[in-house]
């Protein structure tokens, strides 16, 4: 089997319009027994709707319009909406559904994901590239280490430790398909990553 041809599945599973609905997912999986049922299927509802099911809807509408090419990968022009939506839906959640004082550390990885938007649309307005999928991969792995530390998990350090292979694999998914160079792969794991162990320190 030709490894580098399964390199590219990566890109599809860790896309970044999936990442809100896997931390949604592990936060909740350490924590349901804090949570009524009901609290964790609507708000579950609620963070597919607004991170994947809108910007999907979106994303073939834009693509019928010409306006996209792909779901993967796309130009630094074609990439300024698509940001702007991802920032505008974050910005609904955690003002509308995700409650700071319910679920505190959701919140915060909510807002880590609206301050790395901003960042990465500055850097889309500065002609910059930063890889999107590196920006939700490591985001999503630095929630999940607050969460393996705050709660004590067993096991973190082999959960931590597939998050981070993950990583790799995503960005040797990005390096084969030369949809980004290895700056541009840093710079959206420090856009990624910063923000969430930046905000971890507010709800420890």
């Amino acid at each position: 089997m030709d490894f580098k041809k399964i390199l590219p599945i990566f890109s599809y599973i860790f896309h970044p319009i999936f990442v809100s609905v896997y931390g949604t997912l592990f936060f909740f999986s350490i924590s349901k027994n804090y949570y009524y049922n009901p609290q964790i299927l609507i708000t579950l509802l609620q963070v597919t709707i607004l991170t994947v099911l809108l910007p999907l809807s979106l994303f073939f509408l834009m693509r019928s319009l010409g306006m996209l090419h792909s779901f993967t990968e796309a130009s630094l022009t074609e990439r300024r909406l698509p940001i702007t939506i991802q920032a505008v839906f974050l910005f609904v959640l955690i003002n509308e559904s995700i409650s700071r004082e319910i679920f505190t550390e959701l919140y915060f990885f909510f807002l880590g994901g609206l301050i790395s938007a901003v960042f990465v649309l500055s850097a889309v307005l500065l002609k910059f590239k930063a890889s999107l999928h590196m920006i939700g991969i490591s985001a999503l792995t630095a929630f999940i280490y607050g969460l393996c530390n705050y709660y004590q998990l067993p096991l973190s350090s082999y959960i931590i430790g597939i998050c981070i292979f993950c990583m790799g694999f995503v960005a040797s998914s990005r390096l084969y398909k030369k949809a980004h160079s290895p700056i541009e792969l840093l710079a959206g794991t420090a856009i990624g990553i910063i923000p969430q162990l930046l905000l971890y320190n507010y709800w420890l």
